[in-house]
């Protein structure tokens, strides 16, 4: 399958990371390798360049696509619609166009109560997973306007359900969905498809999570009734390229929540 080939992909968070079976521990390298099975080229950012580098190592010497590796920190002080910008000219200037926007990236700080969460921890969130949404959201729409493309934004059960120490995490991907169905009503007309997933994958990061805050991962992370959670790369990765196809049109606006083993429900 290359029906993605010639196309180009933007992956936000998309660094390379590996379980401790050392199987894939990223939905960002998860989706990308997706991708790149598809023919894709890739443009993946984020704050670990060493992470990336190896990312686009692996993945233009398995899979024979070209990836462009830009480092880019959304955060609170900087200036992030001019960070936004820079990468989309960037992926402009190396592939002459873009047809997905994948905005994957979020850092919070889990485990952590509304009484005890600091401005700091708010912002974190905030910044790294709404606000690069919507700057990157911004900078992409001319030329998915023009390749009638699609974006793929991230939300998480922790907003859908409310999970306990998560608040600022929750609220960031909640203001994702709700900026996600906004950008679906107004850029339909322009052919762009805008969707969310709300994924349960084993990644990495969930690891570091149950050995860090044990009784907040017991709390809030359950085994779903497939009874494994998802796989970043074959499930999550390959629910972002069924949503690059054009038979999926039909989907825009819809908040699809991905459950291991489960496939989509809208």
């Amino acid at each position: 399958m290359s029906f993605l080939k010639g196309k180009t992909a933007i992956i936000t968070g998309a660094g390379y990371a590996v379980l401790e079976d050392g199987t894939c521990g990223s939905i960002g390298y998860g989706i990308a390798t997706a991708y790149a099975k598809e023919g894709a080229n890739l443009v993946i950012t984020g704050r670990n360049t060493a992470k990336l580098d190896k990312a686009k190592e692996e993945l233009e010497k398995l899979y024979g696509i070209r990836v462009l590796v830009m480092a880019a920190d959304i955060s609170a002080g900087s200036d992030n619609e001019a960070i936004a910008n820079g990468v989309v000219e960037a992926a402009i200037k190396e592939f002459g166009r873009i047809d997905v926007l994948i905005n994957n990236a979020q850092a919070s700080a889990s485990g952590v109560t509304i009484q005890d969460h600091t401005t700091e921890q708010f912002d974190l969130a905030m910044y790294s997973g709404l606000y690069a949404s919507f700057y990157y959201m911004k900078a992409c729409y001319p030329y998915l306007k023009e390749t009638k493309g699609s974006i793929i934004n991230f939300a998480s059960g922790a907003g859908l359900f409310g999970n306990y120490g998560q608040c600022a995490y929750a609220a960031a991907k909640e203001g994702i969905r709700g900026l996600s169905r906004v950008a679906a009503t107004e850029w339909a007309k322009d052919g762009i498809n805008t969707n969310v997933v709300c994924p349960l994958a084993w990644t990495a990061q969930l690891e570091r999570f149950e050995k860090a805050y044990p009784d907040a991962f017991k709390a809030n992370v359950k085994m779903p009734p497939a009874g494994h959670y998802g796989d970043a790369e074959k499930e999550i990765g390959r629910v972002c390229v069924q949503l690059a196809s054009p038979d999926f049109k039909y989907m825009n606006g819809e908040t699809l929540t991905l459950e291991g083993g489960m496939g989509l429900r809208p």
